[in-house]
């Protein structure tokens, strides 16, 4: 009886293995499905930033003016700027979607959103 005892447990074992397994397969299903769901969700998150200063009028007083764009992996979200001159000081802000606006872009808002095309294109090719 002792034997069969032991063999019974080791069928046991072999059977909650299997079981943990199954179990496991199921939770690393759901986990994928999850982290699948996550990636597509996070490509509108904003996700390239950059910051530019410059004198647009090559003025004294160094580089006042700057441009702020914030874009998410899809190549859209806004682009901010701000024109300083000695007078005065006016801020811009721009829709960008997939790389582009409706309204005409300055040439360093044009370089930056160029720029920021680039960003992220190495990690997907891997």
């Amino acid at each position: 009886m002792f034997l069969f005892n032991k063999k019974k447990k080791k069928i046991e074992n072999v059977e909650d293995v299997v079981r943990k397994i199954e179990e496991l397969e199921l939770k690393m299903e759901k986990l994928s499905l999850e982290i699948d769901e996550m990636k597509k969700e996070s490509e509108s998150y904003i996700q390239k930033v950059k910051l530019v200063r410059y004198n647009p009028f090559n003025e004294m007083g160094g580089d006042q003016s700057f441009t702020l764009s914030m874009l998410n992996k899809k190549n859209s979200g806004i682009i901010i700027t701000s024109i300083f001159n000695q007078e005065k000081s006016r801020v811009f802000g721009k829709e960008i979607v997939e790389g582009k606006s409706n309204y005409q872009l300055s040439s360093e808002e044009s370089n930056i959103i160029d720029e920021m095309k680039g960003y992220g294109k190495e990690e997907r090719n891997n």
